[in-house]
């Protein structure tokens, strides 16, 4: 009987370690010996492969992201899923880019983190993405619409679009960046995260 608790118990603590990572599962380790953030970090490494610009009319991008809101509008929030059935921030995103614009954008959260170019948050253009640090070492990712909202995969409502003025996203939010090239392969330095 104890030990059927005890099994019973590390399953719960694994579970709910699981859930406090945030999306996708990727959770930030801490730098050790680098104490900048990955975001500051200079990208080195990349691999370009048939670099495709985002279109340059806003409201085509726009158009394009809110056909993918109808598309995906409702579909519930899973950590790790990649399907209708369920999926989470940083494969929406990933999915998003690939059907919508043809561009090759990584799986993970972190590594959306470090693509193309820092963008300031009253500079925003839809088609740019979000970031937001939802816990010590968790973060989530968004695409931003345009008037002042986001599009993403959220625990409550699941696909769905988000005011940026949200007090939970507004105090959370970490940084938005403008994703302009198609990768094929991530820094080494990323690829154990």
């Amino acid at each position: 009987m104890l030990k059927q608790i005890r099994t019973g118990l590390i399953v719960c603590c694994m579970l709910a370690a699981m859930l406090l990572t945030g999306c996708g599962g990727q959770s930030v380790k801490p730098a050790v010996v680098d104490k900048t953030s990955v975001a500051e970090r200079p990208v080195v490494g990349w691999h370009y492969n048939k670099a495709k610009p985002l279109p340059a009319d806003v409201a085509t991008i726009q158009e394009q992201l809110l056909r993918q809101f109808s598309d995906w509008k409702g579909v519930p929030y899973r950590l790790g899923g990649t399907t209708r059935t369920g999926i989470d921030c940083s494969a929406f995103v990933q999915r998003s880019f690939a059907a919508q614009f043809d561009l090759n954008l990584p799986r993970t959260t972190l590594k959306q983190a470090v693509i193309g170019k820092p963008v300031s948050r009253d500079e925003l253009q839809p088609g740019d993405l979000v970031f937001f640090k939802t816990g010590k070492y968790s973060r989530h990712v968004g695409i931003y619409v345009g008037n002042k909202s986001f599009l993403h995969s959220g625990e409550t409502l699941g696909v769905s679009i988000t005011p940026l003025s949200n007090p939970y996203w507004r105090k959370r939010f970490w940084q938005a960046r403008r994703p302009d090239i198609v990768m094929d392969a991530v820094p080494e330095s990323l690829a154990d995260r």
